[in-house]
């Protein structure tokens, strides 16, 4: 196994969490209630990992993720993420995913579709409730049938996806308005 690094780095709304081994970005932190509890989630998930400074692509991925979650309609299709320990099924699904441009949504359906497999919406669910690169692998752009949220499996669950959609403009029900920003967990 390779050396992986981690980076806990400020964003608009929280403290967020970035790991990288030799083949790109491995997994993304949403913010928690504190920069700890992030720090501490990104070492219990990627054991070994050491806090050391980014290298300049993980740099750039940073300011991406920073901007994207200020507001800026920024798209993540250039970050490196080295998917070898993802399932083929799920890398398929994180493909489609990665595809929905900041402001847009598809639904758990459309995704299973585009992939070929129309009838495995639950499935394509299922891969996005395991996604190890929120943000980047954007999965709270996918909703359920008749554009309801559905689930979300980062810290904060729904509450989460409303407030990144709102960041992003998308009016869902529910959604916590663009001035309310702040850390997520409260």
């Amino acid at each position: 196994m390779t050396e992986r690094g981690f980076l806990v780095f400020g964003t608009p709304i929280g403290a967020c969490g970035i790991v990288w081994g030799d083949r790109g970005v491995v997994g993304v932190q949403l913010p928690e209630s504190s920069e700890a509890a992030v720090r501490a989630r990104v070492r219990r998930e990627f054991p070994g990992a050491r806090e050391v400074p980014p290298p300049p692509e993980v740099r750039r991925a940073v300011d991406g993720i920073g901007a994207l979650l200020g507001g800026e309609a920024r798209d993540l299709a250039f970050v490196e993420l080295d998917m070898r320990h993802v399932p083929p099924f799920h890398r398929r699904v994180f493909e489609v995913a990665r595809t929905i441009p900041p402001g847009s949504t598809l639904s758990y359906g459309e995704i299973a579709a585009r992939l070929g497999e129309p009838g495995a919406a639950r499935d394509v669910g299922s891969a996005l409730g395991q996604n190890p690169f929120a943000i980047v692998v954007p999965c709270h752009r996918v909703l359920a049938a008749n554009g309801k949220l559905g689930g979300f499996s980062a810290h904060g669950g729904v509450k989460t996806k409303r407030r990144l959609l709102s960041i992003e403009g998308v009016q869902a029900p529910g959604t916590v308005p663009l001035f309310e920003r702040g850390p997520l967990a409260r």
